[in-house]
């Protein structure tokens, strides 16, 4: 299966013109923002300066867009159902907080000590391991629904799955963070983390109950309610996708003077990061195969390790590093990675549906 066939057949209901070729807009988007970012640096950085807590508020109602859809689709009575399927939680759970945090080091001292170590100064490269440790300690909150849609993956499920996430990182973060950077005084940004939460999750949460129980409200039955929310998600799955393509334009455009002006830096940091995140789906992907995990949760459940929180990875750096130092700039160069090797990923899955079970 192409790319854009894929992506056509991951949305209910027929997706229409902009997900047939999802690979190639996003491609296009890239390129956009970066040369806006350079034309207009003004109007980027007035749009950057929206934020409360290192969490831009523009590119959390893109976010939100995206995230909607999903969250209609969340059905609240078989969340009863998911311990009798602890597979997919398992096998996120061990690689988001067991292997991920510790790959991400191993690899950034690999590259930056050793296989680059000719070509960047000591100072930096420790500054750009530090970035990528923390990138490699914060698993996604947000985007990782919109890759799950993708898929086709069990919304309720996915909710499970992040929910969890977030709970353990609230008190896992700072300490895996502090022992892999040598830092026994890290603050969690505590606002950061909490507004991402209730701006990706909660709110859109809420929503979706709300306009699933309107939904469903005069539905003969379960399945007739079932079968309106789809048409309904399938009506609104254009603004979803429309939301994803004017964010890539969003965050590449912000970084677009970095990208000219230090473009191999970025090709250096993207490295390892890369690497990283084929690596996690790898493992997280073959488990599920290899334990009998459904399609529908094993994609999402891989994909959650993959994608990273780069919110809470920036303000952390920033936090700890300064605005203009090594780490802030890999954990930025985490964002401009992570859209197009996870719609890659996106396209592997849905060619490689006929290796699952279907759910």
């Amino acid at each position: 299966m192409s790319t854009e066939s894929a992506a056509a057949e991951a949305a209910p209901g027929g997706i229409g013109f902009f997900e047939k070729w999802l690979s190639v807009w996003v491609a296009l988007c890239i390129v956009a923002g970066v040369a806006l970012g350079n034309f207009a640096p003004g109007l980027f950085q007035t749009l950057a300066g929206l934020e409360y807590a290192s969490v831009n508020i523009v590119v959390a109602v893109l976010i939100w867009a995206m995230v909607y859809p999903m969250m209609v689709a969340v059905d609240f009575e078989s969340l009863k159902s998911i311990g009798s399927k602890p597979k997919g939680l398992v096998i996120t759970l061990t690689v988001n907080w067991i292997v991920k945090p510790f790959t991400m080091a191993a690899l950034g001292i690999l590259f930056f000590r050793y296989i680059f170590g000719d070509m960047i100064p000591p100072t930096d490269a420790e500054q750009y391991i530090a970035g990528l440790i923390l990138l490699g300690a914060a698993p996604c909150t947000a985007m990782v629904f919109v890759w799950s849609t993708l898929t086709k993956g069990d919304a309720t499920y996915t909710l499970v799955q992040v929910s969890v996430n977030d709970l353990i990182m609230i008190v896992a973060f700072a300490p895996i963070c502090g022992l892999l950077l040598g830092v026994t005084d890290l603050e969690v940004p505590w606002e950061t983390l909490l507004l991402s939460v209730v701006l990706y999750v909660v709110i859109p949460l809420g929503a979706g109950y709300m306009t699933r129980r309107h939904l469903t409200a005069k539905a003969a039955s379960h399945d007739a309610g079932e079968e309106i929310v789809h048409d309904f998600t399938a009506r609104v799955k254009p603004f979803s996708v429309l939301g994803l393509l004017a964010t890539v334009v969003l965050l590449f455009g912000f970084q677009g003077q970095t990208v000219l002006d230090k473009p191999l830096v970025i090709a250096l940091i993207a490295v390892p990061l890369v690497l990283q995140s084929y690596g996690i789906f790898a493992i997280a992907y073959g488990w599920a195969k290899a334990w009998g995990v459904p399609f529908n949760i094993a994609a999402p459940c891989a994909m959650i390790g993959t994608s990273n929180f780069f919110e809470l990875a920036v303000a952390v750096a920033i936090s700890l590093f300064g605005l203009n130092s090594g780490a802030a700039l890999a954990t930025v160069v985490g964002v401009l990675v992570e859209v197009p090797v996870m719609l890659s990923l996106v396209a592997f899955a849905n060619r490689t549906r006929g290796w699952f079970a279907q759910g």
